[in-house]
């Protein structure tokens, strides 16, 4: 027999259905404006921020849609109250590329006309003591440039900050990171990106038991250390890539170089590895420290 749909207990099915080990139900994500109750606990405003562009190059490319969406946060990382969003779009000098149009669904009717004000986007994010990103390297780059107060602010980045890996997830896209979550969603709007992400840190996970927030603010407030393997022989450079350095070329003010960034603990045996492996003599290495300050931008 056939229930109404009145009549069915979903959260009761799905429950079994998990429970069963045979199935695996994935919810639609129910954006909600509290996740814990303030308890008293010294708080700080962040500032959960997504971008969609015309392509991937901030020299070239541009934004047609900022999405930020603040939230408060206790110091340990526990994740209270989620605050409105700022949703703009902006119409590109450019036709929006096709297959961006794909992936975001995003049309040139839909940005006809439409700007972001620099002078609003600083209002909003200026009260922010932490910006974050998906991707914090890519979103970074692009709003430095539309506004100055990006510049002045420290960044997290909640793709590579945190260890999923270790945590049992199988990549890091924001979507699959959901998936292995328990949830889904609207996907590649810039609004819905951010809320799913902040919904991510709010969760605990799974083998450390501490919200995943907790974990991106513990690497965040760790320096790390940029090791500039400038002049390296040309024909070490698969080696160089191979131990994880990349490759800086021309449209910033960096040098063209290899280099690697690493934490405190590691930084005296990656220079003394340059000198015995790569330069084989003693030779002075540019080494720059890096903060959050500092960290996914252009001019780091």
């Amino acid at each position: 027999m056939i229930l109404a749909n009145d009549e069915l207990d979903l959260d009761a099915m799905a429950s079994a259905l998990n429970a069963s080990g045979r199935y695996r139900v994935l919810r639609r994500l129910e954006p909600r404006p509290f996740i814990e109750p303030p308890d008293g606990s010294e708080k700080r405003l962040g500032l959960f921020l997504d971008v969609e562009t015309t392509g991937l190059d901030p020299s070239r490319d541009e934004i047609i849609e900022l999405a930020m969406v603040p939230f408060t946060y206790s110091l340990d990382g526990r994740i209270f109250e989620i605050r409105g969003a700022f949703e703009k779009l902006r119409e590109p000098e450019r036709p929006i590329p096709a297959e961006i149009t794909a992936i975001t669904g995003i049309t040139d009717e839909m940005v006809a006309g439409q700007a972001i004000d620099p002078v609003e986007v600083a209002a909003f994010a200026r009260s922010a003591a932490l910006v974050i990103a998906h991707n914090a390297a890519f979103d970074r780059r692009f709003v430095e440039r539309l506004s100055d107060v990006f510049t002045i602010k420290p960044w997290a980045c909640s793709m590579t900050q945190i260890d999923w890996a270790a945590e049992g997830y199988e990549g890091t896209k924001l979507a699959y990171l959901a998936m292995g979550a328990g949830f889904f969603y609207e996907r590649h709007r810039a609004a819905h990106d951010c809320i799913a992400a902040i919904e991510l840190l709010a969760m605990s996970l799974p083998k450390a038991g501490v919200p995943a927030m907790a974990r991106l603010l513990e690497r965040a407030r760790r320096p790390s250390w940029r090791i500039w393997a400038l002049n390296s022989p040309f024909d070490l450079k698969d080696v160089l890539k191979a131990r994880g350095y990349h490759w800086n070329g021309d449209g910033n003010p960096n040098p063209r170089a290899w280099y690697i960034d690493v934490d405190e603990d590691v930084r005296e045996q990656e220079l003394a590895y340059l000198r015995a492996e790569i330069y084989q003599r003693e030779v002075d290495i540019l080494v720059r420290k890096i903060t959050a300050y500092e960290r996914f931008s252009d001019r780091s």
